[in-house]
């Protein structure tokens, strides 16, 4: 049975242990900070019952058992398989810890990183280890959506990706594969820039905060939940893309001629979404609706997986 090391317990660490483990591989949580990982733990072996009752997992409590506590880094990598880092978004904490898993760890071992934002050049440059090193970005919560972006540094091995990407599909999660580092990786351009256009649309008056969330939810997210964009448009033109491209991408480029401005997440124009918005940041509401959000896309997830994609 093979292990996986995580580097960190918090939110994300704990979602990918339940990942690993559901999937059948043994996994040592390891955190800095005393008594996080004991309580991480706990939390894993709570949420891998609720993804349970979605037919998620076929024995929560097995995969439970398959996941246990090191004491350190060192205890952590020694014999995984596989490394997953979840550290905090801090460059120089990023570089300390891949230094330490480089030195650690075997050398076939890959180390991925769970960064949001950090390409793996400005961290992995100086290991001797660097062509093993990537950024595995995945979405929160991992163990509810697949989606895992893979990004490797110019110095990253292609056996490298391949050796994550074959990981990643064997525990269920849907790997693609980034050609070179780009800021924001691929899943955060595409929400900044459909995020800056909301933004303006709801500043500037045409339409309320709540029916954009409609538009979405109750539009484009439906499609979007089965489809990508581009399948959507080679669907929507009797001719396939190239139709649409010559149909309709005439409003496209004028809407690229003037495309939303960085102020659109500043000052007066966030202040009028927030006052549109109407509801304030407590805390009890935003758990309660995290809860709600994740049972949804556990229905979801469990939908989908009994769905054939052709």
């Amino acid at each position: 049975m093979p292990t996986a090391a995580m580097i960190g317990s918090g939110l994300i660490g704990r979602a990918w242990a339940s990942v690993f483990a559901r999937a059948g591989w043994n996994v040592k949580l390891y955190d800095a900070a005393p008594g996080a990982a004991e309580a991480a733990l706990k939390l894993v072996g709570e949420g891998l019952e609720e993804q349970a009752r979605h037919g998620l997992v076929k024995d929560a409590k097995v995969a439970a058992a398959r996941v246990s506590v090191a004491r350190s880094v060192a205890e952590a990598v020694q014999g995984a398989d596989f490394v997953q880092e979840n550290t905090p978004e801090v460059l120089e904490a990023k570089i300390m810890i891949f230094a330490e898993m480089d030195e650690l760890a075997a050398p076939h071992v890959v180390l991925a990183s769970s960064t949001s934002a950090i390409v793996a050049s400005k961290y992995t440059e100086n290991l001797k280890g660097r062509a093993r090193c990537l950024v595995a970005h995945p979405v929160n919560p991992p163990h509810l959506i697949p989606l895992v972006e893979l990004v490797g540094a110019p110095w990253t091995s292609p056996e490298t990706i391949a050796r994550a990407k074959a990981v990643y599909e064997q525990i269920g999660q849907v790997p693609i594969v980034v050609n070179k580092e780009i800021e924001g990786f691929i899943l955060n351009r595409l929400q900044g820039a459909l995020l800056a256009e909301a933004f303006r649309l709801v500043g500037e008056g045409y339409v309320s905060p709540q029916d954009c969330d409609k538009t979405l939810k109750d539009g484009l997210g439906l499609r979007w939940s089965f489809m990508g964009p581009f399948e959507t448009i080679d669907l929507n033109a009797p001719g396939g893309m190239a139709d649409y491209c010559a149909r309709y991408t005439g409003f496209y480029r004028r809407l690229q001629a003037e495309p939303a401005k960085a102020s659109v997440f500043e000052g007066e124009n966030v202040e009028s979404i927030l006052k549109q918005w109407g509801l304030a940041p407590d805390r009890e509401r935003l758990e309660a609706r995290m809860a709600w959000r994740d049972k949804r896309l556990a229905a979801l997830a469990a939908h989908k997986s009994s769905q054939a994609d052709s």
